[in-house]
This record gives structure tokens, C-alpha cells and sequence, in this order.
């Protein structure tokens, strides 16, 4: 058995081309008549192949194809993260999920064949610029960190605990650390923010794990859809939080968070500098990307970046991620007052 180097693209030609797809999509779908397909998306470019099929019984449709094996194992990992989106748990949601019609085998993957979703991929620029859809963002997120994690444990999807999410972020500083690159301030800012027990004292709950601006599909300002599920699990609701901080306004971050907020409650009064702490730590993991491919651009890109953070957040006493309001401890006793927490719950 030979396996494919994530990196690996699969072969091309006619199964790339629409009318290719359609057909596979009536393979994957039993009783589909297509009646036509069109390209969606660049042709020949991206992580797939795809399609928008017309059905004769009026339904559009999207079918799928990977063209690398990094892209089939994300659409693995979403495929499995949409069924565990029943139906129950997607009508707490205020908006559409894709559904899952039917697969079939093409060359060394599959096609998969989805309900289609109509929509906008939101941007930053206009969240930045649009009070209303920033608002409809944060009542998405705040609707997906409502819903019960019982279905997430039940689908044996990964459930994160404070303390796990506090080791992660201490595995990436000290990876980051030993490449003598990361700037002595922003070191010191992330250690104590990971040596405060107050930041790390949350709930975890049901995120989705991988969103980004393009993750909410809109219509007129309206969050209709939210796609990818790849990283559905229960965490750290920050996760799913700190993508809004790269807005090009304070405002489009400040909307959402005070939307999300408003439906949330004010239990987690410190999920705000964890967001802030997640976002700075994205700039750490390009710069380990960088030093693993071993590419000078990459490295130089995450550096200025770095130090952009430092100029942006030195004495600006809003942008601070430690709560302040206790002695500083160090890693491991953090970890015991976690555990001991845990214990009582």
C-alpha cells in the first residue's frame, strides 16, 4: 500500500471538468438527475474540484473533489464533524449547515456531494465597515458555544479542558522560544498571561475550532451559513474568537464581542485576552512554519509581524491579556489550582 505525502496532488484531467463531476455526483446520489454544472470557484486552482449541479427536482447542489491528500483529510474530518450536526442540535443554530447527499470513489479519494448553500463569504473589510453583519457574527458564535457538548462526546469528537488548552499554549512559547526570534516583550506579555490562574479558569464549550472571516456565508448583512467543520470539538470558546481580532477597526472586534457577549452572559469575563493571547500566538506558529520549510520569507514576515505586536499593544492598558489581580504563579502551580478546580466541579 503506497500513502500520499499530505503534500501530494492527485492526479487531474477530465474528472476536474463539471460535466465529469455531475456524473459522479448521480453515482454518489441515488434518484439525482442533473440538468446542469458549472464551475465553482477558479478553474484549476484550490485545495478541490468543484461543481454547482442543477437537479430536475429544482435543488442546487455542491460536489466536491480534493486535489491534494491535505484536502482529503480535511474533508474527512468535516464530513465527520457535519455528522454529528444532527438534526436536533442544528435547529439551535441560527443559520443553514451544509448537508451530506452521498460520495463515491474517484481515483485515490472521493467526491462528496453537499446541499448547496447561497451566500457572500464575509470579509473583515466589511465587518470592519458593517455594524450590522459584525453583530449577526457574534450571535452565530455566541449560538455555537450554546449548544449542549453532550453530542460532542457521544460522537467521540475531542473535548479540550482548561488544562489541556493551557499546555498547548505553553508547548507553542517554548517551541517559538528556542528560536531565539520571539521579541523579550512579547515573551514576558504571553508568560504572564499563562502563569494567571483567573485567565484560564473557563467553560469549555462547543466550538467549531477553525473560523475565519469566510467561514460566515452572508446575505444582506445577514449570517445565513457557517461552513467548515473540520475542528468541531468542545475547547476553549476563545478559539473561535480571536480571528476577529485581525479586523482592521477596533470597532468590527468590539461588535462582536459585545454581541456575543449580550447572548452569552458575562461568564467568562476573561475570553477576550485569551482571543487576544490566540491571535498574537497564530504569529508564532507562521514563524515555526517558516523555520520547518525553512524559508527565509516566511520567517522575516512572521519577525516584522512580531514586532508589530509589541508597538501595537506596549502600554495600551486595554489590549493587556493577564487579569492582574493576583500573585504571578509559576507554570506548575497554575496547573494545580486548575486540577484542584476541576476536582470540585
Amino acid at each position: 500500500m503506497v500513502c500520499a505525502h499530505p503534500g501530494t496532488t492527485y492526479p487531474d484531467g477530465m474528472v476536474r471538468s463539471p460535466l465529469t463531476l455531475a456524473a459522479l455526483a448521480t453515482s454518489a446520489v441515488v434518484g439525482l438527475d442533473v440538468t446542469a454544472a458549472t464551475r465553482f470557484g477558479g478553474a484549476g486552482t484550490g485545495d478541490y474540484a468543484k461543481a454547482l449541479l442543477d437537479s430536475r427536482d429544482g435543488r442546487k447542489l455542491l460536489i466536491r473533489v480534493p486535489r491534494t491528500q491535505s484536502a482529503a483529510n480535511q474533508a474527512s474530518a468535516d464530513l465527520a464533524g457535519l455528522r454529528a450536526l444532527s438534526a436536533g442540535v442544528r435547529g439551535r443554530l441560527p443559520f443553514a449547515v451544509h448537508s451530506y447527499l452521498g460520495e463515491v470513489s474517484v481515483d485515490t479519494t472521493r467526491a462528496i456531494v453537499y446541499d448547496f448553500l447561497p451566500g457572500n463569504a464575509a470579509t473583515l473589510a466589511q465587518m470592519s465597515a458593517n455594524a450590522v453583519l459584525t453583530a449577526s457574527v457574534g450571535r452565530s458564535l455566541a449560538a455555537i458555544h450554546s449548544l449542549p457538548t453532550s453530542f460532542i462526546v457521544d460522537a467521540g469528537l475531542p473535548v479540550v479542558r482548561p488544562l489541556d488548552a493551557l499546555a498547548a499554549v505553553v508547548t507553542i512559547m517554548d517551541r517559538a522560544t528556542n528560536t531565539g526570534l520571539i521579541p523579550a516583550a512579547l515573551l514576558s506579555r504571553w508568560e504572564r498571561a499563562t502563569e494567571d490562574p483567573a485567565l484560564w479558569q473557563f467553560a469549555p464549550t462547543v466550538i467549531n475550532g477553525s473560523l475565519t472571516a469566510a467561514s460566515f456565508l452572508q446575505v444582506a448583512d445577514e449570517v445565513t451559513s457557517v461552513v467548515g467543520w473540520a475542528h468541531l470539538s468542545v475547547g476553549d470558546p476563545a478559539r473561535d474568537l480571536c480571528w476577529t481580532l485581525s479586523a482592521s477597526t477596533i470597532d468590527a472586534s468590539d461588535g462582536v464581542f459585545d454581541e456575543y457577549n449580550k447572548r452569552r452572559g458575562s461568564s467568562d469575563r476573561q475570553v477576550k485576552k485569551r482571543a487576544m493571547l490566540y491571535a498574537e500566538l497564530e504569529l508564532a506558529k507562521w514563524l515555526l512554519h517558516g523555520t520547518e520549510v525553512k524559508s527565509t520569507r516566511i520567517v522575516d514576515d512572521a519577525v516584522v509581524m512580531l514586532h508589530n505586536v509589541v508597538d501595537f499593544v506596549q502600554n495600551d492598558l486595554n489590549r493587556r491579556i493577564d487579569t492582574n489581580t493576583r500573585p504571578v504563579l509559576n507554570v506548575s502551580e497554575v496547573e494545580e489550582l486548575l486540577d484542584r478546580d476541576d476536582r470540585k466541579g
